[in-house]
């Protein structure tokens, strides 16, 4: 039983698709009922004799539209070609197919199958009473009125919503994305600001700790100088701790890379470049250090974000050295190669320390010097490599294109403004979304204008049709007056018009009783009657091949 009621509640949902809020319930079943009652009334005023059933058919293929959008059209066109009720239905299923069919060539095959229904059923009911060519084309046009033109509007209103759907989709991720991408434009600056602390603070730091080593071994000065000398030296220390702790903090909340100064040209406003370098060598040679410093090659001019790599990388590697190689000569050598500028530092192996108290040599160290140089070095398009030497000293080089990196990775422009130029490139312009729009309405505008002119060519067809078929069934006086009984019967039809059974069908069997056995033909004549309820007919009436009788009466249209 759980079965049943599972497969039950599963085809009625099927059937019956929501959501169903109380607003479209109610919408729903006044939609149903006017359906229903439309579909009783046309069926009354025809006479069919089919009202209730035809209502009750109705109102249920009405409530099966959406879901089964093609079925219903297809089952309402035949419906509709036998019976006028379930017209009013043939327009909103048209409507909802062109709206909910969303693969052309079963939208096509669905219309193509509806019209030949509704034509075969046309004919069916029809035949006899009018022409073939005549049904087909009234059936053609108001198939195409009542159906495909409420479908091509009913696709349009479906393709701009969809349309309208996804822009609106489109914004909102949009503004998700520019809040992310904003987010990470922040975490980089953050990675910025830690990597010019660790490098500029860093640094000034270390002199103060070479210094203050220095003079802590100086013989000259008293214990109690050299006690405040130790002292400034843990200090420097426990700054450089607590830098490196912050600088940590800064790091571990990015993980994007950081980006490279800015610049129209030469070096960032307030930092160093090439140029700079000269500053440090000075810096490090006043606190009791030997540094060297020598240039090679014909100097050329450096891209910003090159200029400040080279200065930030001599920065870190005097930094390190003093602090791992406190004591030993340091050797600076730029060398201007033909595609690159090489900056190289080295220096030996620290010298044994005499006089230094235990744990005041500690080197504090955070790990993100050379991480960072390779990562400036990258940003440019160039390299790093760092490595001990045979002496056991350390050698650091770097290979530094002049113009920087060739795919902009380098240019400092990774601000938020940059970013949220990176981001519109994704968003359909204004131009492209009116395009589009433009482009559905367009489609559904060309089949407006090819269905009205289809069905202009029917009715200037079908009025073409009407005035042959009226001459087809009308007689002349004189032609009247000209046949005589007793004629031959192929002579006399040789004389009378081919006929037209859709005007004269409904006066067959009037007027006076016709000779028995006789085949009588029936024309209207070209003598109108002064009543509109009225029209004159022709009779014709032949046995045996020879005309017997004829008649011209009027009879009620």
């Amino acid at each position: 039983m759980n079965a049943i009621a599972r497969g039950c509640t599963k085809a009625v949902r099927t059937a019956l698709p929501g959501p169903w809020r109380p607003w479209l319930v109610v919408r729903e079943a006044a939609l149903v009922l006017m359906m229903g009652g439309l579909a009783v009334l046309l069926e009354w005023a025809g006479n069919t004799g089919f009202a209730v059933p035809v209502g009750l058919g109705t109102m249920l293929l009405c409530l099966l539209r959406r879901a089964f959008p093609a079925s219903v059209l297809v089952v309402t066109a035949a419906a509709a070609g036998w019976a006028p009720g379930p017209l009013p239905l043939l327009v909103l299923a048209g409507w909802v197919a062109g709206a909910r069919v969303r693969r052309v060539g079963l939208l096509l095959a669905t219309f193509a199958a509806s019209w030949l229904l509704f034509t075969v059923t046309g004919v069916l009911k029809d035949a006899g009473s009018m022409s073939l060519k005549l049904i087909i084309g009234v059936s053609l046009g108001g198939f195409l009125l009542m159906a495909v033109l409420p479908a091509l509007w009913g696709r349009y209103r479906a393709q701009r919503r969809a349309l309208l759907d996804a822009l609106r989709e489109r914004n909102d991720q949009l503004v998700r994305e520019r809040a992310m991408v904003v987010h990470q434009a922040r975490l980089r600056e953050r990675h910025r600001i830690a990597q010019d602390m660790h490098d500029s603070l860093g640094h000034q730091l270390a002199l103060i700790s070479v210094h203050s080593g220095a003079l802590e071994v100086d013989r000259t000065l008293t214990d109690r100088q050299r006690e405040a000398v130790g002292v400034l030296r843990q200090a420097a220390v426990a700054a450089m701790r607590e830098l490196r702790e912050v600088v940590g903090v800064l790091h571990d909340e990015s993980t994007a890379v950081p980006p490279a100064p800015t610049g129209a040209g030469g070096t960032a406003p307030g930092r160093g470049g090439v140029d700079g370098i000269d500053g440090l060598v000075e810096s490090s040679r006043a606190a009791g250090t030997v540094v060297s410093l020598s240039r090679d090659g014909e100097r050329r001019p450096l891209a910003a974000a090159v200029d400040h790599a080279a200065y930030r990388i001599v920065q870190e590697a005097l930094t390190n050295a003093h602090k791992h190689a406190p004591g030993a000569p340091i050797e600076v050598a730029l060398r201007y190669e033909p595609d690159a500028l090489v900056v190289e530092v080295t220096n030996p192996r620290a010298p044994e320390p005499v006089g230094v108290r235990a744990g005041a040599g500690q080197v504090v160290s955070g790990g993100q010097g050379l991480t960072g140089l390779r990562e400036r070095a990258r940003l440019v398009g160039g390299m790093v490599h760092a490595a001990t030497t045979p002496d056991q000293g350390f050698r650091l080089a770097a290979v530094l294109p002049y113009e920087g990196a060739a795919d902009g990775a380098g240019d400092g422009g990774a601000g938020i403004a940059g970013v949220d130029d990176w981001v519109l490139e994704g968003l359909p312009s204004g131009e492209e979304a009116d395009g589009r729009r433009r482009s559905a309405a367009l489609g559904c505008a060309v089949g407006v204008v090819v269905v009205g002119l289809t069905v202009l060519g029917l009715v200037i067809w079908g009025l073409w049709a009407f005035v042959r078929g009226t001459d087809d069934a009308t007689v002349q006086t004189q032609v009247y007056d000209e046949v005589q009984v007793g004629r031959p019967e192929a002579e006399v039809l040789k004389l009378l018009p081919p006929g037209n059974g859709f005007f004269t069908d409904p006066y067959k069997g009037s007027g006076p009783p016709a000779p028995d056995g006789s085949d009588c033909r029936y024309f209207l004549s070209s003598d109108v009657n002064e009543k509109w309820s009225e029209d004159n007919v022709m009779r014709f009436c032949f046995k045996d091949g020879v005309l017997v009788d004829k008649e011209q009466y009027p009879a009620k249209n």
